[in-house]
């Protein structure tokens, strides 16, 4: 089975028909791919740019018969958006949907996080109780960093503010056993989302917002790799990050309009 392209589909939420329509080939051939059948080199291609995808990810074995290694770092990119503003909603739910293990979140507000799925914590909350550990890690509203961050993208205090409103979504997760929500004050050069052996990378450039800043879709195939290193940052900033208590930071019990 080829696991990676069936999960590719349920994250574009396209179906197997729709590929088959875009390829020029018969559904059935696409049943084939699934089961595990390589495609001609021109329907990998097709395939692959219709689903904004690396195709080295999606036929990893392919790269290793072309004299290239299927096992090296670029083989762990998925694909890239040209913003994050880009990515569709289904691939957020179905990511946060079928993770198993666990969904880990570093940004400094995640404005975009809740008001594009005003029922993620609920969302958040049934995933802990399934068994998946859920980390939330926004950006200190009376840090220095939020602070600094506002002033290079020209908004001031109101990326604290931002951050204050965000935090109100989550309050219910805080007596959820296997949520844990922290606040960091770091200095951040990427926000990160991990659901599992998939990471959404979104590099932060100097002076833009990070809806308007490319992203990356990485999937963990081994030690070592990008996605690693990503995870080791998330490790590093959450181990420094301190617990969220609204009630003593004066934080509104309910969220934004």
């Amino acid at each position: 089975m080829n696991e990676r392209l069936r999960s590719v589909l349920a994250q574009r939420g396209v179906k197997p028909e729709s590929l088959a329509e875009a390829c020029e080939v018969d559904p059935k051939t696409v049943g084939r791919w699934l089961g595990g059948r390589v495609p001609h080199p021109r329907h990998r291609f097709r395939a692959a740019q219709y689903l904004r995808v690396e195709e080295g990810f999606l036929w990893p074995a392919t790269q290793v018969h072309a004299g290239r290694s299927g096992s090296g770092l670029g083989s762990e990119l998925v694909g890239t958006y040209q913003n994050r503003a880009s990515v569709p909603r289904e691939a957020w739910l179905t990511l946060l949907q079928e993770a198993q293990e666990q969904i880990d979140v570093l940004f400094f507000s995640g404005t975009f996080f809740a008001q594009s799925n005003p029922h993620v914590a609920k969302m958040l909350a049934e995933r802990a109780a399934g068994g998946v550990r859920v980390r939330l890690c926004f950006g200190d509203p009376s840090g220095q960093a939020v602070a600094n961050r506002g002033r290079e993208e020209g908004i001031g205090d109101t990326l604290a503010a931002k951050v204050r409103a965000s935090l109100t979504y989550y309050r219910l997760l805080l007596s959820e056993p296997g949520c844990e929500v922290r606040l960091h004050d770091t200095t951040l050069y990427s926000s990160l989302f991990r659901y599992d052996d998939n990471l959404l990378v979104n590099p932060h450039v100097f002076g833009q917002p990070a809806s308007a800043n490319p992203l990356l879709h990485l999937k963990r195939t081994g030690p070592n790799g990008w996605f690693d290193h990503y995870a080791h940052s998330f490790e590093a900033v959450w181990g420094g990050a301190r617990p969220w208590t609204p009630d003593r930071e004066g934080t509104t019990a309910h969220g934004q309009d």
